[in-house]
């Protein structure tokens, strides 16, 4: 359904930000609801950063100037308002139509309340006690020599939770020292906040913790849940993804961050893949010279 906007080139629309989400070139995000409603809601948009409306300014003042969405509750005076003294200051600044709320009743027209629900807005579930809330960056331990969910976990985080997140790898016996010395969460061992439940690996889990519902995003599990768990059955391409892994360790065997930057790119594709499969644009390959 087309939305109504009053303004197209300064606001932007739920589904046309759910699509720009866990991308290398997701802009910048920012949530400037005022602090009561921030601090009163349980939810706030994949990989946003909390930014006060009274502080817009004083943020951007030293930063470079780039592509940002910024969201308030309605999308009505508050993000507006942000998303203008933004552009004021030369940076490409855009506005979530209906904000998180998804529009406000007997203020927003019925029109545009309907084209608003039939798309709503994706949120992630804030995690006070895994050290995300929008301020960051949160800080993340774990095991040395990571391989497939130790890699596919930093890049969920990053791409779709806090991405200015930070990650440590450990000897396995010094894990749990240093995430209480670094005040950090440690994940994928035994006893951890985030780690294997049963049959799921920590990419489920942290899937389950921050309420991140995307079909994409479910598709990719099963990838990783295969890779991971060797349980190549799961997904087609599970085989795969543990070739590459194995390889790229190989190629890195001294320097676990550099492993976990090479392998970026890797799951930027597979989840590029992953959205096509469950938009419906399967696409094959095949030798055909003629």
């Amino acid at each position: 359904m087309d939305i109504p906007v009053p303004d197209p080139s300064h606001a932007i629309s739920p589904g046309a930000l759910a699509s720009l989400l866990g991308r290398a070139h997701t802009p910048l995000i920012l949530d400037v609801r005022r602090d009561a409603s921030f601090a009163g809601s349980e939810s706030m948009l994949p990989s946003a950063q909390r930014v006060p409306p009274t502080e817009i300014d004083l943020w951007s003042k030293d930063r470079s100037p780039q592509s940002v969405i910024v969201y308030c509750v309605y999308g009505h005076e508050v993000s507006q308002a942000a998303a203008a003294r933004l552009r004021q200051a030369g940076w490409d600044a855009r506005y979530l139509l209906g904000g998180i709320e998804g529009g406000e009743p007997g203020v927003d027209s019925p029109d545009l309340l309907q084209a608003l629900s039939a798309e709503p807005v994706p949120v992630l579930r804030k995690r006070l006690d895994l050290g995300v809330g929008g301020a960051g960056p949160s800080r993340w331990v774990t095991r040395a020599r990571p391989k497939i969910d130790r890699i596919a976990c930093p890049w969920l985080i990053r791409r779709f939770v806090d991405r200015k997140a930070v990650f440590h790898y450990v000897p396995t016996v010094q894990v749990v020292h240093r995430a209480q010395e670094l005040q950090a969460t440690p994940f994928d061992i035994p006893g951890a906040p985030i780690s294997h439940v049963g049959d799921l690996c920590s990419f489920d889990a942290l899937l389950g913790a921050f309420e991140l519902r995307f079909p994409a995003l479910d598709l990719l599990a099963r990838i990783v849940r295969g890779a991971d768990t060797d349980r190549l059955e799961l997904a087609a391409p599970a085989a795969g993804l543990v070739a590459v892994s194995l390889g790229m360790s190989r190629q890195h065997p001294d320097d676990d961050h550099a492993m976990l930057d090479a392998m970026v790119p890797v799951y930027d594709a597979l989840y590029t893949w992953c959205v096509e499969q469950v938009g419906g644009r399967v696409e094959t390959h095949n030798w055909r010279p003629l």
